[in-house]
């Protein structure tokens, strides 16, 4: 397990407050492979509140992914949905699970908010 996947699942209940806004609530598992081992992490989401363990339980949903991808996820080089819908990574269970936690994933280095942009072109009209 990388450095960088265990400092993601550490500061997921730090982020929680700002990412969690909407009404969701389950635990998802996340098994992440390399070669022959598989390390299991569970995030039980709730409004405003993630509690990450480092363990297997009983999940409403599970996503499955290798490490690295995980890695390239949590860096923000490729985004969870296109890994899914290419099947580099496998989901089951409760899709809301899934897309509130890719909420915690950052955007690939250099994207902007389009409402940014469009505030900054407006700024520009004459």
């Amino acid at each position: 397990m990388s450095e960088a996947t265990e400092r993601f699942f550490e500061s997921l209940p730090a982020r929680a407050p700002a990412v969690l806004r909407g009404p969701v609530t389950g635990t998802l598992q996340i098994d992440l492979s390399t070669g022959n081992r598989t390390d299991h992490w569970l995030v039980q989401m709730r409004p405003g509140e993630a509690v990450v363990t480092h363990a297997r339980g009983t999940a409403d949903a599970v996503w499955h992914s290798s490490a690295d991808l995980f890695e390239r996820l949590a860096s923000g080089r490729t985004q969870a949905i296109a890994a899914v819908l290419r099947n580099e990574s496998t989901f089951s269970g409760n899709v809301v699970l899934f897309l509130s936690f890719r909420r915690f994933l950052p955007n690939p280095p250099g994207t902007r908010d389009p409402r940014e942009v469009a505030r900054e072109q407006v700024g520009r009209a004459p």
